[in-house]
């Protein structure tokens, strides 16, 4: 007997699902299905809109590669990336708040020593970024490790522009000392616009957005017993900290880039006086 699924075809998709092994991939695959057919029952797409949208999502897939991470980009300018991190990522009072990966996390970062500088082209205004890695109690964590990756002063990470920055250009892998400091030499991030030369970009142009971040440095931070966070400093009074393109700033994490015109910190530091000079602390929470 022929079963009429266009009487209830959302309850037989579902229905079809009820063997997943896995309970948490057979509730995401139902509620995915009820919602994108009650988004289609609402707002009743023609085919010609249904395949343009299979066809934005079949170029966003085609322009992924070893360096470029469109899907992550789709997901950021949609918001989606920052809600699923602030509905994941319950913070501890005093922790660092967690923020947006980006899709430019994608090669390794190189090890360095503390006080390394990771401009390597140095077509930027100098800068020194210190502080410390700390638990809620305030103990310092020694040994802590922090990932670090940022754009150059034209707003350009090093796997966008290969032909001009030399890999690893504006990252670097630190390890914190005994007592949980760290501080290392770069340039002020600058505000970029996010790479719009794909579906990402047609997608801003075609709502009328503008594609561009505030100035900011990129942190993975972790330490032994204690939960790692993936976060921003943003620059304080950078263009853009209201309208940021993929939705990710946190008041928490807006810091000055203050000058500092201190000769004997600049030797400290091995940096030209005057420069600027970011500090604050990384705080993470016990497992």
């Amino acid at each position: 007997m022929t079963t009429e699924f266009t009487t209830d075809i959302t309850g037989a998709v579902v229905d079809s699902l009820e063997d997943t092994a896995d309970p948490r991939l057979r509730e995401l695959l139902s509620s995915l299905t009820r919602h994108l057919h009650d988004f289609v029952r609402e707002t009743e797409p023609t085919m010609r809109e249904w395949e343009r949208a299979i066809g934005f999502l079949t170029v966003t897939g085609q322009m992924c590669t070893d360096t470029r991470q469109e899907f992550i980009l789709l997901s950021d300018v949609l918001g989606i990336s920052m809600l699923v991190e602030t509905l994941g990522g319950h913070r501890a009072p005093g922790a660092t708040e967690s923020t947006v990966l980006g899709p430019f996390h994608m090669t390794e970062s190189p090890v360095r020593e503390l006080g390394a500088d990771i401009d390597l082209v140095g077509s930027g205004e100098p800068c020194v970024v210190s502080g410390r890695v700390l638990s809620r109690d305030g103990t310092p964590l020694p040994g802590a490790v922090l990932d670090v990756w940022q754009a150059d002063a034209e707003g350009y990470y090093d796997v966008q522009r290969p032909d001009v920055q030399p890999p690893g250009n504006g990252r670097g892998l630190f390890t914190a000392d005994a007592e949980g400091r760290f501080w290392f030499r770069t340039c002020v991030p600058s505000p970029y616009p996010i790479p719009t030369d794909g579906p990402v970009g047609d997608l801003l142009r075609a709502t009328g957005r503008h594609p561009y971040r505030p100035a900011h440095i990129h942190f993975i931070a972790s330490a032994e017993g204690h939960v790692p966070v993936t976060t921003h400093i943003f620059v304080a009074g950078s263009p853009y900290l209201d309208s940021d393109a993929v939705f990710a700033v946190k008041e928490s994490l807006v810091h000055d880039f203050a000058e500092t015109d201190d000769p004997s910190l600049a030797r400290e530091f091995g940096i030209p006086s005057p420069f600027r000079h970011a500090r604050f602390d990384l705080v993470l929470e016990s497992r």
